[in-house]
């Protein structure tokens, strides 16, 4: 879902010459501007290294739910499939900017009670120790927007329910909600112009993604 509307908002911005769509399977989304590889492999990418070459940015949008998983199952689907992708766009973009889809309430520490922070605080860590420029989002609530759904049916369940109430929810929880639009903006806004920040929360994407 968050690679869905990410993808739609470099679509739609003049600041975005082409994407590189790399994925499970094909997106089902034709643009002139999009050149696609569909591969089962996101462990090893010594097979794509001419392919990830002369890269700007990369918006990594891929992630799992912790719900039901071990913490060494969702260690190697969050942490080690992150830094795998990360370590081969580095090899041939040093000077690359990184932009990590994480979530509201991640443990830089790695020391709480959550599983699913911890895992994703040591990702995050790793991630801003690398030679690219990177930048962790944590979004917290995602209201997916113009036709994006997710693909999990319990979350978009949810997000049927709730949609009527988004204005609400932004009035009530301002620094815990976001859409789809804000956070694609603001990725590709970071991008484009950096940020004095290298970990972005709710009220900062919702900034960039409409700056004054």
């Amino acid at each position: 879902m968050v690679g869905a509307g990410v993808l739609a908002e470099c679509l739609r911005d003049s600041r975005v010459r082409s994407v590189l769509v790399v994925g499970r399977k094909a997106c089902g989304v034709v643009h002139p501007k999009i050149r696609e590889v569909v591969r089962s492999e996101f462990f090893d990418y010594s097979d794509a290294a001419a392919t990830l070459a002369g890269l700007d940015a990369c918006f990594f949008c891929l992630g799992v739910s912790s719900a039901g998983m071990t913490e060494p199952a969702y260690h190697r689907l969050t942490y080690d499939l992150t830094l795998s992708a990360a370590r081969a766009l580095a090899a041939q973009n040093p000077g690359m900017t990184f932009c990590y889809v994480s979530g509201e309430g991640t443990d830089s520490t790695r020391r709480g009670r959550f599983m699913w922070a911890r895992v994703k605080g040591k990702t995050e860590n790793d991630l801003l120790e690398m030679p690219f420029k990177a930048y962790m989002f944590r979004p917290g609530f995602i209201q997916p927007m113009n036709g994006i759904r997710s693909k999990t049916k319990l979350y978009q369940a949810l997000y049927d329910v709730l949609g009527p109430f988004y204005p609400v929810l932004k009035r009530i929880f301002p620094k815990h909600v976001t859409t789809t639009v804000n956070l694609g903006r603001a990725m590709i806004q970071v991008a484009a112009n950096g940020f004095e920040k290298r970990v972005l929360e709710n009220p900062d994407i919702n900034r960039l993604a409409f700056p004054a």
